[in-house]
């Protein structure tokens, strides 16, 4: 199946480049309430699960005997763009376990923010692993691990117990077996799993709702959203689509980005959660396409992402990147679908 057009890039009167890709919007009770483009294959989800693979530091108990209020968690679910505060908290984080920065198997690279990236070298510094965008979940599996008297060493590897329990609760929400025939490692090294975008959909939806969650599951699921909905800054950074989205609409939105074109959410209000993956895996093209999708389902949301233009080097204005006419047709049929879903 090919998939559809979703963002087009223009430049002066014509199209010059375009991202295909699939978005599924689907119930926690299954039902599908859109799907563009092949939504059955599966894709691994990448960072856009940090929210899920946290729950283990709450239901374990790790977060309440570390001290972790909402900064810490909303760090753990977060791809961070490396700011001073974000480097420092994954920090401290690390400190409350008597652990430093060399305990973290994420690795290094240069902050994600352009900002901090500068900043950094300016300092004449060298980027650690605390700036690394996934420190604060790292962080968060260290803590969960010394918890549960397990070995800090190799934790992020798939045979450890604290990666068994974020498998665990992966295959509980999903409904998939999640093997070994979908595992790969994501950048910062720890196992991800490929499942397909109706399905990631769903599991957000139940994720923002609870729906078919147990007691204990339902409460750390509603513990990781409010903390990112009470630190939407540390939860990605300055300018970006997930902060500037959670800060204005906390409790509405969740929104997750994950890199290679991935993004999910939900809707609480809705019973909905999103998933979609742009074909190329280009960032401006996921982000511009959950824009749309959140701007469609809460209007509040419009106006807080510039539009997309593109520029010359002289400041000149050549082009814009906007939603494809595909996208647009499928966005115009949410409205009436949604209204229907949530009476």
């Amino acid at each position: 199946m090919t998939n559809p057009v979703l963002i087009e890039v223009t430049r002066g009167p014509l199209v010059e480049s375009v991202h295909k890709g699939a978005v599924a919007v689907v119930t926690a009770a299954g039902a599908t309430i859109l799907h563009i483009g092949d939504v059955a294959r599966p894709v691994f989800p990448r960072s856009s699960i940090k929210a899920l693979q946290c729950l283990p530091l709450i239901e374990s108990g790790a977060a309440d005997r570390f001290g972790y209020g909402n900064a810490e968690i909303a760090l753990a679910c977060a791809s961070h763009t490396g700011t001073d505060r974000h480097a420092a908290l994954a920090g401290q984080m690390l400190a409350s376990l008597g652990l430093g920065e060399a305990d973290l198997g994420c690795g290094a690279h240069m902050p994600l923010g352009s900002s901090a990236m500068k900043a950094l070298i300016r300092s004449g510094r060298e980027p650690s692993q605390l700036h690394n965008n996934c420190s604060g979940k790292h962080a968060g599996m260290l803590a969960t691990a010394l918890h549960s008297g397990e070995a800090a060493e190799g934790y992020w590897q798939a045979s450890h117990p604290v990666q068994r329990r974020v498998h665990k609760a992966l295959v509980e929400l999903s409904g998939l077996p999640l093997g070994e025939d979908v595992m790969g490692l994501d950048g910062c090294s720890v196992p991800n799993w490929a499942m397909p975008l109706s399905t990631l959909a769903r599991t957000f939806a139940r994720f923002v709702t609870g729906h078919g969650l147990s007691p204990d599951r339902r409460r750390a699921a509603e513990r990781i959203a409010a903390a990112c909905w009470a630190e939407p800054e540390l939860v990605a950074g300055p300018g970006r689509a997930d902060t500037l989205v959670m800060r204005r609409l906390p409790g509405r939105v969740f929104m997750k980005t994950g890199a290679e074109g991935v993004y999910a959410g939900g809707f609480p209000e809705f019973g909905v959660g999103f998933a979609l993956k742009i074909d190329d895996g280009t960032t401006r093209a996921s982000a511009g396409a959950a824009m749309a999708l959140v701007e469609r389902i809460v209007p509040e949301a419009r106006g807080l992402m510039a539009r997309k233009v593109l520029r010359s080097w002289r400041g000149i204005e050549v082009g814009e990147i906007r939603t494809a006419p595909a996208l647009e047709r499928a966005l115009e049929r949410l409205d009436t679908v949604l209204t229907r879903a949530s009476a």
